[in-house]
């Protein structure tokens, strides 16, 4: 699950040149050529230029883009596509303060014209006053009590999440004693009225409040089978001849508890010293939390061994449990670097990053932002007994951190229990479920067959947690097949099913089928039939969605605008994979004739 992340960003800018991308929300069409468009257009084409002329061209058309005076536009990332376009993600201030639900995407033509805008606000940022009630200690004070931990520094912001805007003050909370592992917060206080805008945790669960307690009065006791398949091992090195200068790589083996024997790429630090570090992916590492709540990955112990051989297939080693998170994360980096080219999970070129035995008993698995890394709990011992560190699971959590580097998709709120909601919430869950199950099959390990099914490793009794082809087979959560106006107030894994449903049909189509010796039979809303256009090229379009044309506030009917514009880029308007897109949302129930009216 994940937590909605609302604290300021450090801004870096990177360019993108992978010819498959993602896309969202409402898409506003070009006004007429301005002479600001003209004169972008006679620039050059590096990152710099690109922000230069896309910033130009918000303030330029400021009735589509939203833009006004007291604005500022941070580029947080720049992407160019082979076949000419150029889009720029940015991160907005009102007055120098940051602005909440006010991130935009501005997208250009290869000459740099202004051709439309993705937008999260829907109306310009217009404050009533900019002048507090509360002092920044009321709102600390407050912000400590409502989050049950301890108040960093309240910070001035604009809250235009709910279509208006409202004076706040963002608050950090730590040591937090709200969820299952006590972790970071961040609060919203209204800075006029002193009310709680938001509670949110910084932290993504794979199982949520609401399920954990749906397994436990169902008195479910979750003890996935493992075992040990022996997979080739890759060539190793020939025994050096000469002076080795240490650190150098190496070819390692591990026996993980879910996915058999499985090579590692380590560091051998000395003759007779290895690292589960992997150098070939950006030092990708995974290290021991020792039981501790650590959000620091610095204070994790780091594994190391004297033969290179990591693990016993069984809890009973400290190392089996790093094997499938070393094994999970690496999968999930070679996933999305060989499909989209995209280096890293922020695609920045730097190590993920993982820590297992997370907390006391904590029978979950995080993505988290403050890390920067997944952290993976040893089960409590009694409803689940082993650590989740399943495969699809960390393809899942790592998934969110991707759209933490994109969209930002966040929930409309979260309850007193930790449960979140909303359409842009459910749309993060189910692009984690298909980009997760996308890691399954990118891996094609024989121990852990790839399928549309989630979760189907955990030993649950209904065989799976979600499964993409046919939602609603998940009686745990609720998950739905079709959207109907009730579904924007969802939890969102229930909702996800929505979108979910939709990237399989368009995938795979409807009906009956068994694919890779999985068997699926995928409904349809009133009967329709979709053809689907299949993995690759379905998958390459909700990435396109995402990356491009999703925001922080996308929703089910902007996401279906999103995936028709990616499907628009990548094959065409009147291609086959543009009409199945439209054919497998409508299949869904999302249809433009069935869009909501304005919900603010």
């Amino acid at each position: 699950m994940r937590g909605p992340h609302i604290r300021s960003l450090a801004v870096a800018v990177a360019v993108t040149t992978a010819a498959t991308g993602l896309a969202g929300t409402a898409f506003a069409g070009p006004a007429t050529a301005t002479g600001a468009d003209r004169a972008a257009a006679s620039t050059g084409t590096t990152a710099a230029s690109v922000v230069t002329a896309a910033r130009a061209a918000a303030f330029a058309h400021a009735s589509a883009t939203g833009v006004t005076r007291g604005d500022e536009l941070r580029a947080q990332d720049v992407m160019i596509d082979p076949e000419g376009a150029r889009h720029v993600r940015f991160i907005r201030t009102h007055q120098g303060m940051p602005v909440l639900g006010g991130d935009l995407v501005v997208h250009l033509s290869h000459r740099l014209a202004y051709t439309g805008v993705t937008r999260a606000a829907d109306r310009s940022v217009k404050l009533a006053t900019t002048r507090a009630k509360l002092t920044a200690g009321q709102a600390e004070a407050k912000a400590a009590a409502v989050g049950k931990g301890d108040a960093g520094t309240a910070e001035l912001v604009v809250d235009a999440r709910d279509g208006g805007a409202a004076l706040a003050y963002r608050i950090p909370v730590s040591d937090s004693s709200t969820a299952e592992a006590a972790g970071t917060r961040t609060v919203v206080i209204d800075a006029v009225t002193g009310k709680v805008r938001s509670n949110t945790p910084d932290s993504d669960e794979f199982l949520s409040p609401k399920l954990l307690d749906t397994l436990r009065e169902r008195g479910e006791t979750l003890d996935p089978a493992t075992g040990t398949a022996v997979q080739p091992r890759p060539l190793t090195a020939a025994a050096a001849t000469r002076a080795v200068h240490y650190p150098v790589t190496a070819s390692g083996t591990g026996t993980s508890l879910f996915v058999g024997k499985v090579p590692l790429t380590t560091t051998r630090t000395a003759r007779t010293s290895y690292l589960l570090k992997d150098p070939t992916r950006w030092g990708t590492e995974t290290r021991d939390a020792k039981g501790k709540e650590l959000e620091n990955f610095a204070q994790g112990k780091k594994f190391t061994s004297t033969t290179d051989k990591w693990g016993n297939g069984a809890v009973s080693h400290r190392d089996s449990a790093a094997v499938d998170a070393q094994y999970g994360i690496t999968k999930t980096l070679d996933f999305y670097k060989k499909t989209f080219g995209r280096k890293g999970i922020a695609n920045n070129g730097k190590a993920a990053r993982g820590m297992v035995h997370f907390g006391d008993k904590v029978a979950n698995a995080f993505w988290d932002s403050t890390c920067g890394c997944m952290l993976y709990g040893d089960g409590d011992g009694d409803m689940f007994k082993k650590p989740l560190v399943v495969l699809d699971v960390t393809g899942h959590e790592l998934t969110h951190g991707v759209v933490d580097a994109t969209a930002k998709l966040e929930p409309t709120r979260v309850d007193a229990d930790g449960n979140q909601y909303g359409e842009a919430g459910s749309l993060n869950e189910s692009l984690a479920d298909i980009f997760g199950s996308n890691v399954e099959f990118s891996a094609n390990n024989a121990k852990n067959p790839p399928n549309y099914l989630i979760g189907e490793k955990l030993g649950l009794a209904q065989k799976f947690l979600r499964r993409l082809d046919h939602p609603s087979l998940d009686k745990l959560e609720g998950t739905i097949d079709y959207w109907a106006p009730q579904t924007y107030d969802a939890e969102v894994h229930a909702g996800s099913g929505v979108s979910s449903h939709a990237y399989y049909l368009l995938a795979e189509g409807s009906g009956r089928k068994t694919i890779g010796g999985f068997a699926y039979d995928s409904p349809t809303y009133e009967g329709s039939t979709v053809t689907g256009i299949g993995r690759a090229k379905a998958t390459a379009i909700f990435y396109r969605a995402l990356t491009r044309y999703m925001v922080s506030s996308t929703d089910f009917h902007d996401a279906r605008t999103a995936t028709l514009k990616a499907a628009a880029d990548l094959y065409g308007a009147s291609s086959t994979a543009y009409k199945t897109v439209d054919q497998a949302w409508a299949a869904v129930n999302v249809t433009v004739a069935n869009t909501p009216a304005a919900r603010h």
